[in-house]
């Protein structure tokens, strides 16, 4: 049982790192601010400023402690210029061999980290908000090719690394489904970031996967994008 009283064992039989033993640095007392696990005194009355506020702790709290990591899903898509209509959650990426270390990081400012039944992502809290560790994107392993083309941008004022949007376009298309496959919450964020977004790439990393060639027609009939050009 971890000390919120989770059952680890599913967790590690998955590959989920195991939070209870996630290293600290030697000789390193991390910082531990008491308003982070106190929403009700300090959480903002609106959401989407609730949501952007966890990601500014969360994002400065990676950035101090020098782990590689990148913003990612609405709020990224916001940081680019994007809806301030930020959906759920705040999401950072991280490598799945620093997944660990980032969750020691989180626990030891104050923060509830615990592994969900999905194995490709941590989960915290903050400010009352959910926060998503994703270590694997649509079934793909965090790089660090791709957090290296992260561009650092101003999250109301704190800057820290985020997704390209290239990457960030592919991460929201290459996760449609038949279970999942939200084309109302996509589609004003391709709308915005349409400029800045390498298409031919989001196509050929999407593969043949059918949502997102349905959404690639969607977005090439109310053209948001060219159609796709014919191969010889």
């Amino acid at each position: 049982m971890t000390q919120n009283g989770d059952d680890t064992t599913l967790a590690r039989q998955l590959g989920v790192p195991d939070l209870r033993l996630a290293p600290e640095k030697p000789g390193h007392v991390p910082p531990h601010d008491p308003r982070l696990q106190e929403p009700e005194q300090f959480l903002p009355r609106d959401r989407n400023q609730a949501i952007l506020e966890a990601a500014k702790q969360i994002g400065a709290l990676l950035k101090h402690e020098g782990h590689l990591f990148a913003l990612a899903g609405s709020v990224a898509a916001y940081a680019h210029g994007g809806e301030k209509n930020l959906q759920h959650d705040v999401d950072f990426c991280v490598r799945p061999e620093d997944a660990e270390a980032v969750a020691a990081t989180l626990r030891g400012a104050g923060l509830t980290v615990y592994a969900p039944p999905e194995d490709w992502l941590l989960k915290a809290t903050c400010f009352g908000q959910d926060v998503d560790i994703i270590f694997e994107l649509a079934h793909r392993p965090v790089t660090t090719e791709m957090l290296d083309r992260a561009e650092e941008l101003s999250v109301e004022s704190v800057r820290m690394p985020v997704l390209a949007p290239t990457d960030l376009l592919w991460s929201l298309l290459a996760a449609f489904s038949e279970h999942h496959c939200d084309f109302g919450a996509v589609l004003p964020i391709a709308r915005a970031l349409r400029e800045k977004v390498d298409w031919e790439q989001v196509r050929s990393d999407c593969g043949d996967e059918p949502m997102p060639a349905a959404f690639f027609f969607l977005l090439e009939r109310l053209n948001v994008i060219a159609p796709q050009k014919e191969q010889p």
